[in-house]
């Protein structure tokens, strides 16, 4: 299950609450992915280059808000005002692999990062997977330049080997501010079918429905229908449409796209391809706007999707375990196996984390697993973490392998316990009983009388 959410925030904060945005309160089992796309994020060079040394404001909130439901930060690129951001639940991490990022500038010629896109590409269970979110030029008439910026952000390559190009992806999701609008119809027009919920008398008149039929390149992306009011342009903190003297004609600029390469591969051989060859598939279950949001011009939008996959990987690199009690009374011992085929390096580590950690750097402490191994046999290895480094305080930790080949998680533990420290729980409760007796330094007696 993904949801997957784009959304120009006009520079703003996030808001206070995203629970509506998220699905967080939705009946049925959790999201395992989100894919969150932001456009115009404040790009001021003072928040962009201290944003880009610390997580941004928009990316330590959706991480907040994330992370004590399972979620991990597993990637995220930053270029200006673009961002995006994807979370995974714990259970997915070691099946997801090759994670590459990209940006790709447009504005100015290729020279400014203002529109573009950026783009973030993983194997999940053997599947290639890619996200691009864009933000392409603005105004009636550069439907052409969109479509030029379009062709050119698809035709970017990652860098690494045996890495495929972005239409090579199993699936590609296209989503952002892509800024096409409503062509022809006068204002009052278009905002009469909107008050009467006639979107479909609008679709005709869609530059990116009509530029579909006419682009080959785009045929093969499949967008859920719009039963939704435009997301542009809004009054601030409102659900009224542009009353400046400028008055903008409403436009469906927020969109979410997609494209499974395989059904394009075989939609000349219709009725051929059955579909238990098809081994994944993409179904869109909800395709909606949230008009309760409105710190910027534009409402969100979001896709929630069910993808189903035949595992082609379906056995983690790494298996790993805590042996016997932990504790920091002592120091502890780490168990793992790895597949025959797995390709450890000397830069390889298994860190140690708290249940709810935010992103790959967020641990609590790390072992090398070649410097720091006691024992070997061809079954598994031991590796040691010493006592100093355990937390005292105790509580719920998963223990995460760290493939520096593959840049990312390949092993993940079940979560348990590490036993509070006695000793220092018992000295802090006596240093608690006696405080009462303790009188402070500095009070002088004094005489009421």
């Amino acid at each position: 299950r993904l949801h997957l959410v784009t959304w120009n925030v006009g520079t703003a904060s996030p808001p206070p609450d995203v629970t509506s945005l998220l699905q967080l309160n939705s009946e049925g089992p959790a999201m395992d992915m989100y894919v969150i796309g932001l456009q115009e994020v404040n790009s001021r060079i003072t928040n962009f280059l201290s944003d880009l040394a610390f997580d941004d404001p928009w990316s330590i909130f959706f991480m907040t808000v994330l992370s004590p439901l399972g979620y991990i930060k597993l990637s995220s690129i930053r270029m200006q005002g673009l961002l995006l951001l994807i979370f995974v639940k714990h259970v997915h991490l070691p099946f997801i692999r090759d994670v590459h990022t990209h940006y790709t500038r447009t504005g100015l010629y290729g020279y400014w990062g203002n529109k573009g896109g950026v783009t973030v590409r993983m194997s999940l269970y053997g599947y290639t997977i890619c996200f691009m979110n864009c933000h392409l030029p603005a105004h009636m008439e550069n439907t052409e330049q969109r479509l030029d910026d379009f062709e050119k952000i698809l035709e970017m390559q990652f860098e690494g080997e045996n890495i495929p190009s972005t239409l090579d992806h199993d699936v590609l999701f296209w989503f952002g501010d892509l800024n096409f609008r409503i062509a022809d119809y006068g204002i009052h027009f278009v905002r009469e079918s909107i008050n009467k919920e006639h979107y479909n008398l609008l679709w005709e008149k869609d530059q990116l429905n009509m530029a579909k039929k006419k682009e080959a390149f785009l045929q093969e992306f499949i967008e859920g229908p719009l039963q939704f009011k435009p997301t542009y342009k809004f009054d601030l903190y409102s659900e009224v449409y542009d009353t400046s003297e400028k008055k903008r004609k409403p436009a469906w600029t927020d969109r979410i796209l997609w494209r499974v390469k395989n059904l394009c591969q075989h939609a000349s051989k219709e009725g051929e391809f059955s579909e238990e060859e098809q081994t994944i598939s993409v179904t869109l279950n909800n395709y909606r706007s949230h008009m309760n949001y409105g710190i910027s011009d534009h409402k969100p939008v979001s896709g929630t999707f069910g993808l189903e996959l035949k595992p082609l990987v379906s056995d983690p690199f790494i298996t790993l375990n805590p042996e016997g009690e932990w504790s920091s009374e002592h120091d502890v011992l780490i168990r793992y196996s790895a597949v025959p085929e797995f390709p450890s390096s000397a830069w390889d580590w298994i860190g140690l984390f708290k249940v709810a950690f935010r992103h790959v750097n967020d641990y609590v402490t790390y072992a090398w697993v070649e410097d720091d191994e006691i024992s070997s046999n061809k079954d598994s290895k031991q590796v040691y973490m010493s006592a100093a480094e355990i937390p005292d305080t105790g509580g719920e930790f998963l223990l995460c392998y760290y493939s520096n080949n593959f840049q990312s998680i390949v092993g993940v533990s079940q979560p348990f316990q590490i036993q509070p420290n006695r000793t220092v729980i018992e000295k802090d409760l006596t240093q608690e009983d006696n405080s009462w007796m303790q009188k402070p330094d500095n009070l002088e007696p004094h005489n009421d009388f």
